[in-house]
């Protein structure tokens, strides 16, 4: 793997008939903002591109690789970026390096105020760990179905909560806030079609026991906007404040950017998206590439909903990445921006 691929350009010019260069999309101030007031005015977005989408790799991605690609990621302007996963390196290789990866990221709070690096911890033994390298926030992963919890944590659906119980309870007790990420919540492919009722079941066990906030995960990306506003709606009705809520949509369907609309129309302000489309699922093979933060970008920026990211920073990071991965990039805007074969 190519540990120094030549850098992308962050956009295109096409060249006119006079042979002069035109300007890009993103020079021109396209996409043209046009403000809906029933969505809300700034979103911050969930980046997991490091972790979500890293560990669904192949091939191993160098430690020095993967911290370049997070300082890139903040530079950019993301304020959230989900560094690595302290799972036992035996069930996902891919992020075996995060001890050696959190060193390398020390100084990046300092130079970009207010950027936030949590981590993944599967039980009090992740925990441990993630605190002896000093991470300020963590999560814990759950499912809403019985089929996909025993695959992916060999326990059953209400066994994992127990298990997660005293993770989360020793880091809101050590000031450490705590991310529950539900998974299966929209379809599950072995038992099928999920109840919103059981989803909000299993929800509202992570937020009672601590979870500050509560990612809803279309894990194989089968959700639609009617489905979307319907579950949001059981978590409110429930008591639920919808600010404790956040999406985390696939685009097996290419459904992910709608069911934002629908996630923002009903109140969410956080969304969950992947850099350059990266990721999918390495315990459920239908599960595709997460939303990609670049299309996001462009969507949200087109309805003037501030973000903080700089599109085209992100564009070229995302290219960048594609080059030592050796693969186009699977999100449509940095295709557009950057190339076909980017």
């Amino acid at each position: 793997m190519n540990a120094t691929p030549p850098e992308p350009t962050t956009a295109r010019a096409t060249t006119g008939a006079a042979g002069t260069a035109e300007p890009t999309v993103l020079e021109l101030g396209l996409p043209q903002p046009v403000r809906d007031p029933g969505l809300p005015e700034r979103v911050r977005i969930h980046e997991v591109g490091a972790r979500d989408g890293l560990q669904n790799e192949s091939a191993l991605v160098p430690v020095e690789v993967k911290a370049e690609f997070i300082a890139r990621l903040a530079a950019a302007g993301l304020r959230t970026v989900e560094a690595t996963s302290f799972v036992h390196p035996k069930w996902v290789p891919q992020l075996a390096d995060a001890e050696e990866l959190m060193p390398r990221l020390a100084d990046l709070p300092a130079r970009h105020p207010g950027l936030r690096l949590p981590v993944l911890v599967p039980n009090e033994r992740g925990l441990d760990r993630a605190l002896a390298h000093h991470a300020g926030e963590v999560a814990v992963f759950a499912s809403a179905t019985e089929t996909f919890a025993r695959r992916n944590l060999n326990r059953s659906a209400d066994e994992a909560m127990a298990m997660f119980r005293p993770v989360v309870e020793r880091a809101t007790g050590a000031g450490i806030p705590v991310r529950g990420y539900l998974s299966m919540c929209f379809g599950d492919p072995w038992e099928g079609p999920v109840p919103v009722d059981q989803v909000v079941r299993h929800g509202l066990a992570l937020l009672e026991m601590g979870c500050a906030e509560l990612s809803l995960g279309d894990t194989i990306g089968v959700a639609t906007p009617g489905h979307v506003n319907a579950l949001v709606d059981a978590f409110t009705r429930s008591g639920v404040p919808v600010g404790q809520l956040a999406v985390h949509f696939h685009d097996t369907y290419g459904q992910a950017l709608a069911n934002t609309l629908a996630a923002l129309r009903s109140g969410v302000t956080v969304v969950d998206a992947s850099a350059g489309g990266l990721g999918g699922c390495p315990y459920a093979k239908s599960a595709t590439g997460n939303l990609a933060t670049e299309d996001l970008v462009w969507m949200l920026h087109g309805l003037g909903i501030e973000t903080g990211v700089d599109l085209a920073a992100l564009a070229a990071t995302s290219g960048w990445m594609a080059r030592h991965l050796g693969r186009p990039s699977p999100s449509r805007t940095v295709r557009a921006l950057l190339g076909p074969t980017t």
